[in-house]
């Protein structure tokens, strides 16, 4: 019992020797932290003080990406987009930098489609144009977005059209025009063929694209109501994707225009590019400007007008 007694007494004793060694161990760390914040306290005192900054400006709308602008800004940068080029030509023809012949003057330009359409040249090449992008461009249009839908719908249709289309949209409608008018003669069927094939390809990707792009789980819904294959491509992939067809419409619209100028340089005996193609041999460059510019006015009056109706018939997209 005695034995017992001191093993306890000497096991205490131990405890209370490591106690004192670990309280020991802490005093003299803390007293050699203490030390070494002395020791730098004399550097930080030469510190300069942090800089005071204004609270930060908030950037320019114009320069801010995606923030919508004004309306005045809007209206400002729309006029400067046509009136620096349309100022940088007007300094060029009336200080005499290029010769009137390579660059007539806008005045000049003017009076040279006056006299056009005084006479009604230009409108009838203007109309015999326009009948070949209505008929061109809306047979492919008829034919590419049927074409589309099926691609971008249906795995299948993808894996059987798309390898083909996009074999056949590298090659240049233009270099089909021999074989055209050997195939097709050198009337009106050969130009809207040029037509259809510079545009069906381009808008049947560009509209498998924007069908591709319905959301799954949209389509998933519909079944889930009870929606049967033909009522969900009726009545959600295609209106869902409306807006975005017509938005390809009107980019090849304009590819449209380019094709059926090429197609009039060649062996047409009325149109735009055959108006310019005729001025061109007479060296009239004011009226090869003034084609250009009606094209172009075109051109934007037509982009202008499938705005507004993809924005009527896609609001629920906006």
């Amino acid at each position: 019992m005695t034995e017992l007694t001191g093993s306890a007494s000497r096991t205490a004793s131990g405890t209370e020797a490591e106690e004192l060694e670990a309280h020991r161990l802490e005093e003299e760390q803390r007293l050699a932290e203490e030390h070494a914040a002395k020791a730098a306290l004399p550097e930080r005192a030469n510190w300069a003080p942090l800089p005071r900054r204004a609270r930060p400006k908030p950037k320019a709308a114009l320069l801010t990406i995606r923030a919508p602008i004004s309306v005045r800004a809007k209206w400002t940068l729309t006029v400067a987009s046509v009136a620096a080029p349309l100022a940088i030509w007007w300094i060029l023809s009336a200080t005499g930098a290029v010769a009137p012949t390579f660059l007539p003057s806008p005045p000049a330009v003017l009076k040279a489609g006056l006299q056009m359409a005084s006479t009604g040249e230009l409108f009838g090449d203007l109309w015999a144009t326009v009948q070949r992008i209505l008929f061109g461009f809306g047979i492919a249009v008829l034919i590419s977005v049927p074409l589309g839908i099926v691609m971008g719908t249906f795995s299948a249709g993808q894996a059987l059209l798309e390898p083909l289309v996009g074999f056949l949209r590298y090659m240049p409608a233009s270099s089909f025009i021999p074989l055209l008018i050997i195939w097709l003669g050198i009337g009106e069927e050969s130009k809207v063929a040029v037509l259809v094939l510079g545009t069906v390809f381009f808008n049947t990707l560009m509209t498998a694209d924007v069908v591709r792009g319905v959301p799954r789980n949209l389509i998933n819904v519909s079944y889930t109501l009870g929606s049967t294959r033909g009522e969900v491509l009726r009545k959600v992939i295609i209106p869902h994707s409306l807006p975005g067809m017509l938005d390809a419409i009107r980019v090849n619209m304009a590819a449209a225009w380019n094709f059926v100028v090429v197609a009039e340089l060649v062996n047409a005996t009325a149109g735009l590019g055959y108006r310019i193609t005729r001025a061109q041999r007479f060296l009239q460059t004011d009226k090869i400007f003034a084609v250009l510019l009606l094209i172009g006015l075109l051109g934007l009056l037509i982009d202008v007008t499938l705005r507004l109706v993809r924005t009527k018939v896609g609001r629920w997209t906006a």
